[in-house]
């Protein structure tokens, strides 16, 4: 649940509004009734509300906003690290004014009281979050993105870490996830090619 929670978060937090319930959803279908259930709801509608209301969607953000409400001050706050309390209000000013998008950076999402990155999740958050943000954008070719997290899971922490690092920032660097991908694919080719070198010597 948590790892979940957390990857999601960190989604949104890159900006990747649609990516977030991901991860969330996957562990909402599984839970049984309750509050990890109802936070979860929550949040997936939440980012879903601002997602619609950066596409110019109004209604569907008013209608998502005022649902996702009726979850969130059903959960207690603060609730696995999210204050319920401040999600809710920043709901009900996207209620009434879901074009305030358009003006003001959209409603953050903190994690025990601050912004959440991939840098700061635990190798299963950051892998679950770099394999949505390959599946959600038909740019990248999940293959080289799931082999690249097979190789991170291989990996050592500090210099040895490069996978993991470069996953990372396939996260957390929207701007620059393009650039982060062709380095990421350059070093898959090389680690596969260094393997079939060795395989080759004992044939």
């Amino acid at each position: 649940m948590d790892d979940a929670l957390r990857a999601g978060i960190a989604l949104y937090a890159a900006g990747d509004y649609h990516a977030a319930h991901e991860p969330w959803e996957e562990t909402w279908l599984q839970l049984p009734a309750g509050d990890d259930k109802q936070l979860l709801q929550g949040l997936i509608q939440f980012t879903a509300a601002v997602y619609h209301a950066r596409g110019r969607n109004w209604d569907g953000a008013v209608g998502l906003a005022e649902q996702a409400q009726s979850y969130l001050t059903a959960v207690p706050t603060p609730y696995r690290g999210i204050d319920s309390d401040s999600v809710v209000a920043a709901l009900r000013g996207l209620e009434a004014d879901p074009e305030r998008v358009e003006r003001e950076p959209s409603p953050p999402l903190r994690y025990r009281g601050r912004k959440l990155t991939a840098a700061d999740l635990e190798i299963d958050g950051i892998t679950a979050a770099a394999s949505v943000v390959a599946t959600e954008d038909e740019a990248y070719d999940t293959a080289i993105v799931e082999t690249a997290i097979d190789y991170a899971r291989e990996e050592t922490t500090g210099s040895q870490a490069q996978f993991i690092r470069l996953l990372t920032s396939f996260v957390d660097d929207r701007e620059h996830r393009g650039i982060v991908y062709d380095r990421l694919r350059q070093n898959v080719e090389r680690r596969q090619a260094k393997r079939e070198d060795v395989s080759g010597l004992f044939e």
